[in-house]
């Protein structure tokens, strides 16, 4: 179990949170991520209304376009030197393109990570120089390359770095160096990976050629790059993916489009994370297992038919990483089996002679994931040098932690969360432990047990595709905003089954005390314990595609035992609640019409048959208001709490109403009627929390109601997915069935009538929480 960190307390703006509107977390959150103002969070939110920062931002930007644009006028040959990995691809992929459409003569080469390894070797260097370079140009690469700069500069090559890297002490000496380390901490473009800094250049050549929005054809190509590089997502670069993603999903560029393909990708869904688990993955297999200078041509084609060739290529590639992958951790696992004592280190540092050094980075995140530490991987063949992969944990900035080991290293480099290395083999040992005293210096007494930061409290009954819609406004995820995880408190597992070939993760079916019921996926479950009787779970919630159905997808992130200190309380209730108690009035209709005269914005919470009578909305459709009016009376006191939690009022106006369809013959007749609605106007679609809402009740009632239809041959539930039904008219009753549901009906209405009468009649400050409240 991780440690949880609850969301920090924060007061939104009234104005910030109208404007906002929709589910409030989505204005928490703003808030939290220190965005406060008006203007901040419609810049984060539409990149419509961010003021991209301009290209000369960058230090020696100038000097970088003088020095192209000379190249450009005279006809000399410029080389791009780029990188293997799917940063590097796209940053060669984005200077080519534009310096070829600009005229130039140009060449490039990508290092074959097999034989050359990152960086600029002189052995290939020599070769690009031989055929008449005269202008080097590197991207995603270079920063820490002073003898290749000397070299090229020695036989007249003018050299311009562009990479994203952390800086060396001491600068090559090369014409311009940009680098978006030079700028200060927090600029807007100091977050760019490689083909940001690339796509920055790009810009700036098209826009001193008189044709500044050219450039834009080229983002489709910038989101793969920022994604897949796991760039932290703010300022510029968090725009460049908004607009990339939108590039994305409908690119003109044939191989992306057969990738898509390939992928089982729908283009209209790709989002970060489609290009972090289906697009990335197969474009690195290429630089991870082959040539990865076929890119460039796979991304730029106009063959048809070559695109579909090297598409099928890259997914072949991508079927022997993952297998690769799997063997090169099922070798490293054991060797921890093997060796216990090497999970007492600070760090964990396994060596192979027979891993290939294109797939051990990915088997190092897996292991620092599971193992809550940062990890090295190294190849080791006999004879010859190790090559190594590190990955990181938050707190621990692996390349320093590197660098004091660097009397024991060929050579190099990396940022704070993933490096690489190379070493004699003799030096392992030694590089082991001094590696575990410079992390465990770093961490100092923070444990290994990793924090999990919990966003918001929900309730099972609240996840929708309306939630899943509001959360989404804050997309794209990924560093630097990172997904929301969710908690519902008080759940049990009342049904599992395995999921996959491997019966590596797990499906997990988990009721609250509503005896409202979600399905779970515990993605690498791999025979963990399951929680024993009540729990609370942290989950993320999110859109899932597959097979062209979309539903609603809930991912299992952490656990721990019910009854703790309870976060929705202090999250979710204002600490002094105003309550005008109109539960007895004599004309509640005018009573309601002087109300909504008041000052500041009001919620009319209705729900049931009264929805077609009162101008109100039901429980999923309220947004964030001064004063909530509840005009019927709740199902339940969790449905109340939720609704509390979506309006945050300062003032409650109860009514309480009493519905009508309470008894299990009005309610089914009800339940038939919107049903009908369903399948004239949604072709048979409606979601199960929406039918709740509409009928005023809880989602177990309306579940069995369901159940009661489809046994009575009145309709039949095609998919009772997650949280949408596809309904059909079919006739082929159950009577015997039908009782045994209307039976269990009448106890599940009987116990919400009850809540209703305990509303109704109870003191004010017993039906909402005397704490938070003062009645008047």
């Amino acid at each position: 179990m991780k440690r949880w960190l609850d969301p920090e307390l924060v007061s939104v703006p009234p104005a910030l949170l109208a404007a906002v509107g929709g589910h409030p977390l989505v204005a928490e959150t703003l808030v939290r991520r220190g965005l406060s103002t008006l203007s901040d969070v419609e810049a984060f939110l539409d990149p419509e209304a961010y003021s991209p920062t301009p290209p000369q931002a960058l230090p020696d930007m100038t000097a970088a376009v003088s020095r192209i644009q000379r190249a450009l006028e005279t006809g000399e040959k410029i080389c791009v030197w780029g990188d293997f990995d799917v940063d590097g691809q796209t940053a060669t992929t984005v200077l080519v393109s534009a310096l070829r459409e600009l005229g130039g003569d140009v060449i490039y080469h990508i290092p074959v990570r097999e034989t050359e390894s990152h960086g600029i070797r002189q052995p290939w260097l020599n070769e690009q120089l031989a055929r008449g370079t005269s202008l080097l140009l590197t991207c995603d690469t270079g920063i820490d390359a002073h003898e290749a700069v000397a070299d090229a500069r020695a036989q007249g090559v003018d050299v311009i770095i562009t990479d994203h890297h952390e800086l060396p002490r001491d600068l090559p000496s090369a014409t311009a160096i940009l680098n978006p380390h030079r700028l200060p901490e927090g600029h807007p473009l100091s977050t760019l990976p490689g083909v940001g800094v690339a796509y920055k250049l790009a810009e700036a050549l098209y826009t001193a050629a008189g044709n500044p929005h050219v450039g834009a054809k080229l983002l489709d190509l910038v989101a793969l790059g920022i994604v897949a590089d796991v760039a932290v997502q703010t300022g510029d670069t968090r725009y460049l993916l908004q607009r990339g993603l939108q590039a994305l999903r409908r690119t003109q560029r044939l191989g992306l489009q057969e990738l898509i393909k390939v992928a089982g990708v729908q283009p209209e869904h790709i989002d970060a994370e489609t290009i972090g688990f289906a697009l990335g993955p197969r474009l690195n297999a290429l630089g991870r297992l082959a040539d990865a200078n076929v890119s460039v041509e796979f991304l730029t084609t106009e063959d048809l038919g070559r695109a579909r060739t090297l598409a099928s290529e890259l997914e072949a590639l991508n079927a022997r990483r993952r297998m690769l992958c799997d063997q090169v951790q099922a070798a490293a696992e054991a060797q921890l089996v093997d060796e216990p004592s090497l999970l007492e280190s600070s760090v964990i540092v396994l060596a192979g002679a027979r891993w290939p050094a294109g797939i051990i980075g990915i088997v190092a995140n897996r292991l620092a994931e599971r193992y809550h530490r940062p990890v090295v991987l190294l190849s080791a063949p006999p004879g010859a040098l190790a090559r190594g992969s590190a990955r990181s944990v938050e707190g621990c900035h692996i390349t320093e932690a590197l660098a004091t080991q660097a009397h024991l290293l060929e050579g190099f480099g990396g940022h704070a969360m993933a490096a690489g290395m190379s070493m004699d083999s003799e030096h392992i040992e030694a590089f082991r432990r001094g590696l575990a005293r410079a992390v465990a210096e770093q961490m100092g007494s923070r444990a290994m047990k990793p924090v999990l930061q919990i966003h918001g409290y929900v309730t099972l009954g609240e996840l929708s595709f309306s939630l899943v819609s509001e959360l989404a406004r804050l997309a794209p995820f990924g560093p630097g905003n990172p997904p929301l995880v969710l908690v519902a408190e008080g759940v049990k597992v009342v049904a599992s089954r395995k999921l996959g070939r491997t019966g590596h993760h797990l499906q997990v079916t988990v009721a609250d005390a509503e005896r409202v019921e979600r399905k779970v996926v515990w993605w690498n479950w791999q025979g963990a314990p399951i929680p024993d009787g009540r729990f609370d779970l942290a989950f993320n919630l999110r859109k899932n595609v597959f097979r062209n159905e979309v539903d609603v997808q809930v991912v299992w992130e952490d656990a721990r035992p019910a009854g703790r200190v309870k976060g929705v309380a202090p999250v979710t209730k204002p600490a002094s609640l105003k309550v005008v108690d109109y539960r007895d009035a004599d004309e509640p209709v005018a009573l309601l019409s002087q109300v909504l005269k008041g000052n500041g914005a009001v919620e009319v919470w209705v729900e049931g048959p009264d929805l077609q009578s009162v101008d109100g909305r039901h429980r999923l459709a309220l947004v964030p208001a001064e004063t909530l009016v509840i005009w019927t009376h709740p199902p339940s006191v969790v449905t109340l709490q939720m609704a509390l939690r979506r309006v945050k009022p300062s003032r409650v106006v109860v009514f309480g109403r009493d519905l009508d369809v309470d008894r299990p013959q009005p309610f089914l007749a009800y339940l038939a009627g919107l049903v009908k609605y369903a399948l004239l106007t949604k072709e048979g679609c409606v979601g199960l929390a929406e039918l709740a809402a509409m009928m005023g009740h809880r989602e177990v009632s309306v579940r069995i109601g369901l159940a009661w239809l489809e046994a009575k041959g009145l309709l039949q539930v095609v998919s009772f997915g997650e949280l949408a039904l596809e309904l059909v008219e079919v006739a082929s009753p159950q009577l015997e069935r039908a009782a045994q549901l209307q039976a269990e009906l009448s106890e599940v209405l009987a116990e919400t009538v009850a809540y209703r009468r305990f509303f109704g009649r109870a003191r004010i400050d017993q039906v909402l929480a005397p704490s938070t409240c003062s009645s008047k």
